[in-house]
């Protein structure tokens, strides 16, 4: 395992699904989003995994997407382990999902799984919480068995960018400091490097977003609040912020981020991972130097060399 890293405070994390469990008919439109796009990637896949794991289950999201009214589950699944941080989002995914489905309350950080536990392994929009996400994806590698797909959504390092830029300059305008007040997101490079670190073979991170338009935003605050995603960095103070410094804030999103039709427009950083437990039949690179046929010929074009490119003309 790795050295312990306490980025967020978990307990905060819990309490807030806990307070969101009840909340997510109006507010869960995000999570909604993204569990359509991961259940489009695995109608793209033609392997089957029978047994799979839902890993920060939320509401059932992804659930519902799997089985839906389809005469056969998505992915072949047949069965779906739905896990999330929260009892109360475990038995919102329980009672809203399938029934005869096992649901449990687990932490991403410890997962209570054998190795090669599963065939699959899904997680939507949960381990951007997560304090030790090297450790967290070195256990799902290997809680898959081999050939095992890791299928997952995370918010990205741009999300939330007109907020966060916003509440700063209006924070270090009113009291000459800065403190962390919106959580810090992975980017493309890292995960990419995270995943072959942890094991995974054929890595995968692709990049999307979601714009969300507000009256106001505080009406984005409220949302986030409601989606259980409100702020949870370990280092932040109690509360918001000061009243003025949330004023400025929000003064200064209008400001900027309102459009032609009076709205403020909210981005969602959504990556997408996708990895392999490895396994013998899987492809391979080529060796550096192996090809057997050359680019120009499948182009049919001319090939320079280098020292040609070179040369000066006379």
């Amino acid at each position: 395992m790795t050295e312990t890293i306490h980025v967020f405070n978990r307990a905060k994390v819990r309490a807030h699904r806990e307070r969101a469990a009840t909340l997510l008919d109006a507010h869960g439109f995000l999570f909604e989003e993204t569990a359509d796009r991961l259940a489009d990637r695995l109608d793209d896949i033609t392997h089957r995994f029978p047994l799979a794991l839902d890993l920060g289950c939320h509401g059932g999201e992804v659930g519902r997407r799997v089985f839906g009214l389809r005469t056969m589950a998505r992915g072949g699944i047949e069965t779906l382990v739905q896990a999330d941080l929260s009892p109360a989002m475990a038995r919102r995914a329980r009672d809203a999902g399938t029934p005869d489905m096992p649901v449990l309350a687990a932490d991403e950080e410890f997962l209570p799984f054998g190795d090669a536990a599963f065939d699959a392994v899904l997680s939507n929009l949960s381990l951007h919480w997560v304090n030790d996400l090297p450790g967290t994806l070195l256990q799902i590698r290997k809680a898959l068995r081999p050939d095992g797909l890791f299928l997952a959504s995370m918010l990205g390092g741009s999300t939330l960018a007109e907020l966060r830029n916003c509440l700063a300059e209006a924070e270090i305008e009113l009291t000459g400091g800065l403190s962390p007040r919106v959580s810090p997101f992975a980017d493309v490079r890292d995960l990419g490097a995270l995943l072959q670190r942890a094991g995974f073979a054929l890595p995968v991170v692709d990049t999307d977003r979601i714009t969300v338009s507000y009256d106001t935003p505080m009406k984005l605050l409220y949302d986030l609040r409601a989606m259980g995603e409100s702020n949870a960095v370990a280092a932040a103070k109690a509360g918001l912020a000061r009243r003025d410094v949330l004023a400025r804030g929000m003064a200064l999103y209008e400001a900027r981020h309102r459009d032609a039709e009076g709205r403020c427009s909210a981005s969602f950083h959504i990556l997408t991972l996708t990895a392999w437990a490895p396994a013998p039949t899987q492809q391979k690179p080529l060796a550096p130097g192996s090809a057997k046929t050359r680019l120009a010929e499948a182009l049919d074009s001319h090939e320079i060399s280098l020292g040609e490119k070179a040369r000066p003309k006379d």
